[in-house]
């Protein structure tokens, strides 16, 4: 009975000074915000203890005369912090500068990096290097084979002999100097095709009563010229046919024709141009630059021409277009092809006198010379 007692007497104590406990470690805390209480704890603390909070207060104070605001955190500003919290005890009362969360991500980090380098390091000491040769022969095969990945270029080393696993492959072919897509880019195919390439598409503008107005224009992508062109109030799939018709007069057409996805191309537009073999390349909802060189003469017709006049009609419209069209083909340079013009003559007087011939009324001038 006696022990009983004494052992609830024990317990009862116990709890009673669990409170007083606790306002006397909070008062000794390093994270107090009174001085006065933490010049008391700092006391009873050790010197090295003081010694390792004086040297990480220091490192964020130096990190925050480089940028009071906000600092950015180098590396080697992150390990510093991460091994001087390392030996301090009570470190989240110091730390200032960061959320507490961040330091143990930061370590977390450091492990990470530092058992990925010594993996790799394994992993090469049991792997003979490649040699130059191999490396410079896996970069010819990418470079001069589009669509070839590190499978198939480890396959055709293995049937050389030469055995190097696709991983490996993988990392020196994203050294090339030459990186592309593996597959055949648009522009690419502009390039390389831009002489048997036409492209059409369609304008719209008004008259004097506000009454729409659409030209409906072809364009030869490799010198500029407009190829065709038509003005109509009402377009539509049999009229927009017809017009591919007087285009390619006896057979004569592009192997490509570039258009967007606009309804007033119908089944008749496509009766005529599997008629014509040409082929048609419907270009992406929402790409302009697919047609980016038609798009690019419409833009200059109406800058250049259509916002300089009040059209009166249909005809009027016409006439307007034909003359600058006529001006665009044989007297107007582009940027596009080296300040050439689209139908270029075959000779151009290099001396006489500079004649200036007006264009449009005067809105433009084509300067050529004139022999004495």
């Amino acid at each position: 009975m006696r022990f009983s007692l004494s052992t609830l007497a024990r317990k009862c104590l116990h709890r009673l000074s669990q409170p007083l406990i606790q306002l006397l470690r909070n008062w000794t805390a390093p994270d107090n915000k009174s001085l006065t209480s933490s010049v008391a704890a700092d006391m009873t603390r050790s010197r090295l203890d003081l010694i390792w909070e004086n040297a990480f207060l220091r490192q964020q104070m130096i990190i925050l005369s480089r940028q009071p605001k906000r600092p950015t955190l180098s590396w080697r500003d992150r390990v510093i912090l991460v091994l001087l919290a390392n030996r301090l005890r009570a470190w989240k009362a110091s730390l200032l500068i960061v959320q507490p969360d961040t330091l143990p991500r930061w370590h977390r980090d450091l492990f990470r990096l530092v058992w990925t380098r010594k993996s790799k390091a394994k992993n090469k000491a049991h792997r003979p290097p490649t040699s130059r040769t191999i490396v410079t022969l896996i970069q010819q095969m990418y470079l001069d084979n589009i669509g070839w990945g590190a499978e198939r270029i480890s396959g055709e080393l293995l049937k050389l002999g030469i055995a190097v696993c696709p991983t490996t492959v993988l990392k020196y072919i994203r050294l090339a100097r030459h990186p592309r897509t593996p597959t055949q880019s648009w522009a690419t195919l502009l390039r390389n095709h831009a002489h048997q390439i036409w492209a059409c598409d369609f304008l719209q503008t008004y008259d004097a009563l506000f009454r729409a107005l659409f030209v409906f224009v072809i364009i030869e992508l490799n010198s500029r010229r407009v190829v065709h062109f038509a003005v109509t109030r009402n377009p539509s799939d049999l009229w927009v046919a017809q017009q591919l018709r007087n285009a390619t007069p006896f057979g004569e057409g592009p192997r490509f024709l570039i258009r967007d996805n606009d309804c007033k191309y119908g089944a008749s537009f496509n009766r005529v141009s599997e008629a014509r073999h040409i082929e048609i390349l419907r270009t992406p909802i929402g790409a302009p630059k697919a047609n980016a060189i038609c798009e690019r003469f419409l833009g200059s017709l109406r800058r250049e021409c259509l916002d300089y006049f009040l059209i009166l009609g249909e005809r009027h419209l016409h006439r307007i277009i034909k003359e600058y069209v006529a001006y665009f083909n044989h007297a107007r340079p582009h940027q596009g092809i080296n300040q050439q013009i689209p139908c270029q003559p075959e000779s151009l007087p290099k001396t006489g006198r500079v004649v200036a011939f007006p264009v449009l009324g005067g809105l433009h001038h084509d300067y050529r010379r004139k022999a004495a």
